[in-house]
């Protein structure tokens, strides 16, 4: 009997494509189709990356597959970040291998709005240039990228190389931004409560409340992973140094905190803070904005259906749900809408809903919707189009994509706030060593060195580094690799800051102060819930 011929998976690959080629009846060849295919997608990528086709530097993130329907780009508003060389990357790995993690004081956490966004570096964000009317779209467009570009080249010349934090290239992103300040009478900017000076750029405030002339509602959301003492400290902190500010604390997910670090879900009961507060603590500061100019009595009936129609485990059910008109808004009307000055147009209140990627902004607006209409997810970038959502006939909300602002922060930090896609990182261990150190990873991970028995008697004289963290948790939850079944440290480094932006390694900055006038030390491992009866 004749040896059977090799069928490699990629013979089958290109055999399984004739066949569907021949189904929809292509005259071309599979290799023509494939070029033509390519084609396009080069074509979409040229026609959604205006703002940086000439540059190498950068690095974009979130690629999606492309749609037959031509109207619709998915890769549009993708995260574009600066890319980090090579050489960069491999250091530190080296130093992640050798450097001995060393416990930071807990006053080390604290941190001031400035050392983030120092004044004198000229951290700013793009703005849109001037228009009339009697210009061309085309012109407005190239207008509007030599004004980005003029950005970027200022912002680099007053910052060294390497001390930029990762922000947004893309300027169709800072499109949607625009459109939306220039639409929206009161805006609600979400932050993480966790990391609130990284995704609290002064600029913006300082341009929305002056040139605007609008009102901002700071939107503390993730209240459940602090402690209600720090809670109330940051909510200090930031209404004494912006004083036109309207803070509300928010939280997608109140209840219990995790019993065990892996725990798959958590249970749901009543606590100090209930996601159906949320919603009304955002409409009494509109209606205290808004001084009666806008009858929100709508808005506060729904709230209240919501309530009840909310399922017993606290997700949301169709029974009950109330139809919310949605909008999708063509490029052509959002480009050519100037900002007005007139507030609550035809007796509409209209929100606009801007944060940093992975604040969870997605999720306080289907708390404010009543139901699920933005999917959620953990990765940064993830809505990719400008949206409306009308909650009554006199309510109005603008979603937008997520905004990386520029900063002078650590880049490690960025990625444990969840800025950056832990699912494109090149080197993830020195941000756990960065969380290591600021965490008490040992009690949380119980975790022993690398080819030592887990012995509880035995003394603890193991010098960890993130290596080594990233290595011993790989044993223990038995991540290996393909081919050699060594420990995987890269998906063990994967997990461990997935686990830190769930919450359940949950790092907390603190603001300026905070230790010194703190009484007792607060756990930072797990979601915490507050006790009943706080309020924040």
């Amino acid at each position: 009997m004749p040896r059977r011929k090799p069928f490699s998976n990629k013979q089958k690959k290109k055999q399984l494509q004739v066949k569907r080629e021949k189904k929809r009846g292509d005259t071309g060849s599979g290799q023509s189709s494939r070029n033509a295919s390519a084609e396009r997608g080069v074509r979409r990528d040229r026609q959604s990356d205006t703002s940086d086709s000439e540059t190498t530097d950068i690095k974009r993130i979130n690629q999606q597959p492309g749609s037959r329907d031509s109207r619709y780009d998915p890769n549009r508003f993708r995260l574009h970040f600066e890319k980090e060389s090579k050489e960069d990357v491999e250091n530190r790995k080296k130093i992640a291998q050798v450097r001995i993690l060393q416990p930071v004081p807990e006053r080390e956490l604290e941190m001031d709005v400035s050392q983030v966004y120092p004044e004198e570096q000229g951290l700013d964000f793009p703005r849109r240039p001037s228009w009339h009317y009697g210009m061309q779209r085309e012109e407005l467009l190239r207008k509007e990228e030599v004004a980005f570009q003029q950005f970027r080249q200022a912002l680099y010349s007053r910052n060294a190389p390497g001390t930029l934090s990762h922000f947004e290239h893309n300027l169709e992103t800072w499109r949607q931004l625009w459109r939306v300040l220039e639409m929206s009478d009161v805006i609600l900017l979400i932050v993480d409560i966790r990391y609130p000076v990284l995704h609290f750029p002064p600029a913006l405030y300082h341009y929305i409340t002056g040139p605007l002339q609008k009102q901002v509602i700071l939107v503390l959301n993730k209240v459940d992973l602090c402690p209600a003492p720090l809670v109330l400290a940051w909510k200090h902190y930031l209404t004494t140094h912006f004083p036109s500010l309207h803070c509300v604390c928010f939280t997608s997910h109140p209840g219990q905190p995790y019993s065990t670090l892996l725990q798959k879900r958590r249970m749901r009961k009543k606590s100090g803070w209930s996601r159906a507060g949320g919603p009304i603590h955002i409409m009494r500061a509109c209606q205290e904005i808004t001084a009666g100019k806008v009858d929100l009595s709508s808005w506060e009936k729904k709230i209240q259906r919501d309530a009840v129609a909310m399922g017993t485990e606290g997700d949301w059910t169709d029974d009950g749900a109330e139809t919310v008109v949605m909008e999708h808004h063509s490029d052509v009307a959002m480009e050519m809408n100037s900002p007005t000055q007139e507030r609550y147009k035809d007796g509409v209140l209209t929100l606009g809903c801007i944060g940093f990627p992975n604040v969870g902004k997605s999720s306080v607006l289907n708390s404010l919707v009543g139901r699920k209409v933005v999917s959620v997810s953990r990765t940064p970038g993830h809505t990719k189009y400008f949206q409306t959502y009308y909650l009554t006939p006199t309510v109005k909300l603008c979603d937008c994509p997520g905004l990386v602002f520029p900063s002078r922060v650590d880049r490690q930090l960025q990625i444990l706030a969840g800025i950056y896609p832990v699912s494109q990182l090149q080197e993830p261990y020195s941000s756990v060593g960065y969380l290591c150190e600021r965490t008490p990873y040992m009690s949380a991970l119980k975790i022993s060195p690398p080819g030592q028995s887990a012995d509880p008697m035995a003394p603890a004289v193991h010098a960890w580094t993130a290596w080594d963290v990233c290595e011993a948790w790989a044993e223990k939850r038995g991540y290996k690799t393909a081919k050699a079944a060594r420990n995987d440290v890269y998906r063990a480094a994967n997990s461990l800051l997935r686990l830190a932006m769930d919450g359940r390694l949950s790092l907390c900055l603190h603001p300026p102060g905070y230790t010194q006038g703190k009484v007792g030390v607060a756990p930072r491992v797990g979601r915490n819930r507050s006790p009943a009866g706080t309020k924040a």
